[in-house]
């Protein structure tokens, strides 16, 4: 049976390209294990290299080396350092690509020569093939005769002007690349019809949108492999229009269903409520295999997927989301977690589903104030990332107030589509992921003075966004009418700009202990342009309190 994803990365390529200091590096970033396979010769033969080939020969180590390979590539989630010239064996050609993906490190002659010389200064140890004659003349001779083999490598990293960090930075997005595309290639049954698909260093997954999904949910479910046992976590209000139909697709299936309800709001999403549902678990026995699928919006996904993160370290999570702002957000990239008093979402993880599965028939029964909320991370989308998909909106803008299907299917799935592009760069939100908190800094600012009652998270990311404009615009970086036109599409969506009756004291001591501050320093999220969102923690507090100032009257 075909893996979800490549097992394994092999590193080739001639002497001193760098296989071992890359390859321990890129295990160290994967938080998977590494091979040096010359070591692991070394250790079975009980004797150095150069030992076996004076005493034993080639043909001799070249035996070691086919069987050290032929065990470490049976391992699951290794980074292997194989030899320069184990490609040459056609049985390890053969076995490398079945173990995962297969990386050459390249580099010239010169190069390699420079840093033979560099090795050896106070090192009497040469490379047993290297030993004879001139060895740059050695180094291009065996190197050509290898080249056709290295070529085989599913991708090539040419080392010669690149640091460590770079090398492996090519690395890890050639791993992420092949991932993606093999598991498009295996898993067609499982991911038929994505509209996307979330590659990760840690999970790949796929994100279906459409109409009339729940009842497929459980045949989507056994593609994916998930076990017999599942308990769903849900609200009253998302439970009472679409829980039946949930547990009738699942049951159909061969599932075991419970189910948990929570009352709707974000008021529930505290680590009293967590603590609930674990004890929930815990009376029922669950289980690693058993699986937590989160129905709802983007509370309940919030909740379910901290609880399923943090239960026995790990519970198999299928996220479905009910609400707009989930399906064309949150649902997606595995952010996890429950607020504290002090802030929202401060006690949290990065927990990758195994599937995302976004009926957009349920959006429905949505009140039209929640419908809105949920419009606001699909125009952020657009404005940080797609000035197509801001024409789009712009063009459409009725038909998707109006839920027609057809347009907003289309909308939701560019949106979505957006969202895994970012988590597949920048899983942990350490760098371009954290362009997608435009706007959030004052949102979650407004949310917190007003104790998470006030506004629907959709409605505070609108105001945040319009602050967010305001203060581009006062450092320079884009002109009044591109705020303007932002203001308008917020406001055809039934979005407001502005509030009152609002303490912005209250505001700005609850942005300082947002999530984005670093160091002391709020980190903004700001555009030099529709589709050109920028990182500034050199914002003056003036245009911050200037800017609270107009929007909060």
């Amino acid at each position: 049976m075909a893996k979800e994803a490549p097992r394994n990365i092999i590193i080739t390529g001639f002497s001193f390209t760098g296989k071992s200091r890359i390859g321990q590096e890129v295990a160290r970033r994967l938080g998977w294990g590494f091979v040096d396979s010359d070591h692991q010769i070394v250790a079975l033969a009980g004797k150095g290299i150069p030992e076996i080939f004076a005493q034993d020969g080639e043909q001799r180590f070249r035996e070691l080396e086919r069987q050290v390979l032929e065990e470490v590539c049976a391992r699951e989630s290794f980074v292997i350092a194989a030899g320069g010239g184990a490609v040459v064996d056609p049985r390890n050609r053969e076995l490398f690509p079945k173990s995962g993906v297969v990386i050459c490190l390249e580099a010239k002659p010169q190069t390699i020569h420079r840093r033979l010389l560099r090795a050896q200064k106070g090192n009497s140890v040469v490379r047993p093939l290297l030993a004879a004659g001139d060895p740059l003349k050695r180094i291009e001779e065996l190197k050509m005769s290898r080249q056709h083999y290295y070529a085989l490598a599913d991708w090539t990293v040419h080392t010669d002007s690149l640091t460590l960090d770079e090398v492996c930075d090519e690395v890890m997005h050639g791993w992420k690349r092949l991932s993606e595309r093999r598991i498009k290639g295996r898993q067609i049954t499982h991911w038929e019809g994505a509209a996307c698909v979330v590659t990760t260093a840690t999970a790949s997954y796929p994100v279906f949108v459409g109409r009339g999904l729940l009842d497929e949910l459980g045949k989507r479910m056994r593609q994916a492999g998930l076990g017999d046992f599942v308990y769903i976590i849900s609200d009253e209000d998302v439970y009472l229009h679409y829980g039946g139909r949930a547990i009738k697709s699942l049951e159909e299936a061969g599932f075991t269903t419970e189910f948990f309800l929570v009352i709707p709001g974000e008021g529930t999403k505290t680590i009293d409520t967590a603590k609930e549902i674990y004890d929930w678990l815990v009376e029922r026995r669950a289980e690693r295999g058993h699986a937590i699928v989160a129905l709802g919006g983007g509370v309940v996904g919030d909740l379910a997927g901290f609880v399923a993160a943090t239960f026995l370290r790990g519970l198999p999570l299928v996220q479905v989301p009910t609400t707009l702002v989930a399906m064309a957000d949150s649902a997606i990239g595995g952010k996890v977690a429950v607020n504290h008093p002090q802030g929202k979402n401060l006690i949290g993880a990065f927990y990758q589903p195994r599937l995302v599965v976004a009926d957009v028939s349920t959006l429905s029964t949505l009140p039209q104030r929640e419908l809105a909320s949920g419009w606001a991370e699909v125009i952020k989308h657009a404005l940080i990332l797609d000035p197509e998909l801001l024409e789009f909106l712009e063009v459409n803008a009725e038909r998707l107030v109006n839920l027609e299907m057809e347009a907003t299917t289309e909308a939701v799935k560019r949106s979505a589509a957006l969202k895994a592009g970012v988590v597949r760069e920048d899983e942990k939100e350490r760098g371009r992921r954290m362009i997608l908190n435009y706007g959030h800094t004052i949102a979650h600012g407004l949310e917190a003075a007003t104790g998470y009652e006030r506004f629907l998270h959709g409605e505070a990311v609108a105001i945040g966004m319009m602050g967010a404009a305001m203060l581009s615009e006062k450092l320079g970086l884009f002109p009044r009418d591109i705020v303007k036109r932002q203001e308008e599409i917020i406001q055809r969506f039934g979005l407001p700009t502005t509030c009152s009756e609002v303490d912005r004291a209250e505001v700005l001591r609850a942005m300082e202990l947002d999530k984005k501050v670093r160091e002391g320093t709020v980190r903004w999220v700001l555009l030099a342009g529709v589709g050109k969102p920028v990182l500034r923690d050199d914002v003056p507090v003036k245009h911050v309190v200037s800017v609270l100032e107009e929007l909060i009257s």
